[in-house]
């Protein structure tokens, strides 16, 4: 845990940097998500390449379990000889897949401890800020998860601000950035990102939050299978089928137990993945893949072919005309 919440410590400078620009926690998230699937990018790039890669090459390895199938080592052994020759990994796709996953980890420890984390303040301060608090009469009420103890003490800052324990515990300019940080989580000038969905009742209608976070999870998953329909040996890795089918019911579970602006961030990644699913599935597609692969060997074979010199070699000129002269003579 420790180490996620260095990875929320680091991610906060960005988030703490887009909420500067723009005053405004959900547009904050939006540019950081951007930001963050810029930098991933190479990594979603290998794993299209590995998925499309597997999926040209599912005739062969069929034939090859057809062919070794009562040799479990001989089949392994040729597995990887076709693994090699085709420059595929087999488990690329998996380790590109987590990597995403702990900067998730990552964005929910900034999310959730946002003094600490994303304004990057002393935690002793904020712990002693915690304590003072505490004592307020049905403030601990209101907290319900302790996970979320920074959360409730930014929620309920604008209204204690002014007192003199706290004004004794920040300094002056602390207290008016985390009262700006406070003033910033409002979506649309309705939605407050700071609201966990648990905590205000089943029926409350910030559970459109977990259910968007299903949907748009489901349609990027299920669009990106449909671009490597192709693609079974695909879907014989444990560690993806998992993801394309529990991730979207996972993201709606946490959805539900943590602040919204988890959850806002979530859609919109999951958006944009679906963006970027569809426009790797085009460039990086199995038959795109084949058809460049298949150049690649062409213009190989022909510039090997160009490499051999050529030997001139005189060959004797056929003696048609002579020997019909020859027999002529002798009849």
């Amino acid at each position: 845990m420790q180490i996620f919440g260095s990875i929320g410590w680091l991610l906060g400078y960005i988030l703490w940097g887009a909420f500067f620009i723009f005053k405004n926690f959900g547009i904050a998230i939006i540019v950081f998500t951007i930001i963050v699937k810029a930098a991933l990018f190479p990594f979603s790039l290998k794993q299209q390449k590995s998925m499309a890669g597997s999926a040209r090459m599912a005739k062969k390895q069929k034939e090859l379990r057809e062919k070794y199938g009562n040799n479990r080592e001989k089949l392994q052994e040729e597995m990887n000889k076709l693994y090699e020759k085709e420059g595929v990994k087999p488990m690329g796709g998996c380790l590109t897949t987590i990597i995403p996953m702990i900067i998730l980890l990552g964005i929910f420890y900034a999310v959730a401890y946002p003094l600490t984390n994303t304004l990057h303040i002393d935690g002793s301060h904020v712990n002693n800020a915690l304590n003072f608090v505490n004592t307020i009469p049905g403030y601990t009420h209101t907290v319900g998860n302790a996970t979320y103890q920074e959360v409730a003490l930014l929620k309920v800052f604008p209204a204690i601000q002014n007192t003199t324990y706290i004004q004794n515990i920040f300094s002056a300019n602390e207290i008016a950035q985390i009262s700006e940080f406070a003033g910033g989580f409002t979506l649309f000038g309705v939605v407050d990102l700071l609201t966990v969905p648990s905590q205000n009742g089943f029926w409350s209608w910030y559970l459109l939050f977990p259910v968007l976070c299903f949907v748009s999870n489901v349609g990027s998953s299920f669009i990106m299978q449909k671009i490597n329909s192709a693609n079974s040996a695909m879907q014989q890795q444990g560690c993806m089928k998992a993801m394309i089918y529990l991730l979207p019911l996972f993201s709606a579970w946490i959805a539900y137990n943590v602040p919204a602006a988890m959850s806002f961030y979530w859609i919109i990644s999951a958006l944009l993945s679906l963006v970027q699913s569809v426009l790797l599935g085009k460039l990086f597609s199995p038959a795109h893949i084949t058809a460049n692969t298949e150049a690649r060997h062409a213009a190989l074979m022909f510039e090997n072919e160009a490499k051999v010199p050529y030997v001139y070699s005189p060959r004797k000129a056929p003696q048609t005309d002579n020997n019909n002269a020859k027999k002529k003579k002798k009849k």
